[in-house]
């Protein structure tokens, strides 16, 4: 729940900060929109909506390109990694590691794909259906290999841009995405200041479905409920 909050209250502050107007209409506009998504929206269509949706998190890879990247340091840093055993650091680590193998995640794919499986004609559980296994697992591998690929890939490029941009320029107490994103604007310009807040609202409207669903099918399983998102 507090994540919900945060994700929800971040994007309401990103489109206060590109757009203006009152945050607080804002936050209650995100909410009913994931909430909407997820309850009146069939899985099906709402699965294309959130796999297209995940394009925008290639504005983190277009703000690298926007600024100037010392290669140099680049190459160094990304290949030789500089451990350093103080507080500072090891809460990054725990950050990075704690978001990669969230439980929710573990909830939320399990029903996933027991989701996939009733919109598939022909497809059984395979406790049923054994011979069915390799024609079921492949894809699941491949999507979960494709996905944990790309969520590393965009997650070096936002080290890198705000390693870029806010660090290397001395800021580096932050807070908050949006206070992040509030301080690009003077060093990287007002494009990099626009890509950062949109990839902050397009992230959150991934999140937020997930988290608030991966919480509704717990719940729902251990009660013995019917759920899904169909």
């Amino acid at each position: 729940m507090i994540n919900l909050a945060a994700d929800i209250a971040a994007m309401a502050a990103a489109l206060g900060l590109v757009a203006g107007g009152p945050v607080l209409l804002y936050t209650i506009m995100f909410g009913g929109i994931c909430l909407s998504g997820v309850v009146f929206v069939s899985y099906g269509a709402f699965a294309r909506v959130l796999k297209w949706g995940t394009l925008v998190l290639l504005v983190y890879v277009a703000t690298a390109f926007v600024v100037r990247v010392p290669l140099r340091g680049l190459i160094a840093g990304s290949f030789v990694p500089t451990i350093r055993l103080n507080g500072g650091y090891m809460t990054a680590l725990m950050a990075v590691l704690g978001t990669t193998i969230s439980p929710y995640l573990l909830f939320w794919q399990a029903s996933q794909e027991v989701e996939e499986q009733n919109a598939a004609p022909g497809e059984q559980p395979l406790r049923r259906t054994p011979r069915q296994a390799t024609t079921q697992l492949r894809p699941m591998r491949a999507d979960t290999y494709l996905g944990m690929s790309a969520s590393n890939l965009i997650a070096y490029f936002i080290v890198l841009d705000t390693g870029t941009l806010l660090h290397a320029h001395g800021i580096t107490q932050i807070d908050t995405a949006t206070q992040a994103a509030e301080a690009l604007r003077p060093i990287g310009g007002e494009f990099a200041f626009l890509l950062f807040g949109i990839g902050i609202i397009g992230t959150g409207l991934l999140a937020v479905p997930v988290l608030a669903g991966s919480v509704g099918y717990a719940l729902a399983e251990l009660g013995s409920w019917p759920h899904g998102l169909s």
